[in-house]
């Protein structure tokens, strides 16, 4: 496995469990309210300070365990990947773009609209590492 794919997969997994641990937050909090909850900006800084912790201890343990490969430049095909997997990942984005304005333009819940896009914006993230995965095993 490569250096590439390995962070990768450490940055999925790192995105994963911080999106896990943003939406039990708000719908907690949804719930106890009885709608869905405003934007809290205490758990959007939450989100962002543990996806930066994890993803520097994460990319330090990777690192450490690839040895020179570490510090080798992106190659030709490494880079052809990182392009498609930006792109396809910017289409998950859209989508879930379209799918808040959808749901807004319906329920006139701007609070579930907030939620539906930095929920896309977290997909789309994951989604650009699990693309990255598939064609590093895959091809381009």
């Amino acid at each position: 496995m490569s250096f590439r794919e390995k962070t990768a997969w450490g940055m999925g997994l790192v995105l994963i469990l911080a999106g896990i641990w943003y939406f039990k937050r708000v719908i907690g909090l949804s719930e106890a309210l009885g709608e869905t909850a405003a934007p809290n900006i205490r758990f959007v800084i939450g989100y962002i300070v543990l996806i930066v912790l994890a993803s520097i201890l994460a990319n330090i343990l990777i690192a450490s365990t690839s040895g020179k490969e570490a510090d080798a430049p992106v190659d030709e095909r490494e880079r052809a990947i990182l392009d498609k997997a930006g792109h396809w990942s910017g289409v998950v984005l859209a989508i879930g773009a379209v799918a808040g304005l959808w749901q807004f333009g319906w329920n006139n819940d701007g609070n579930m609209l907030f939620h539906i896009v930095f929920g896309a914006l977290m997909a789309s993230q994951v989604a650009e590492y699990a693309f990255q995965i598939f064609m590093f095993r895959r091809g381009v």
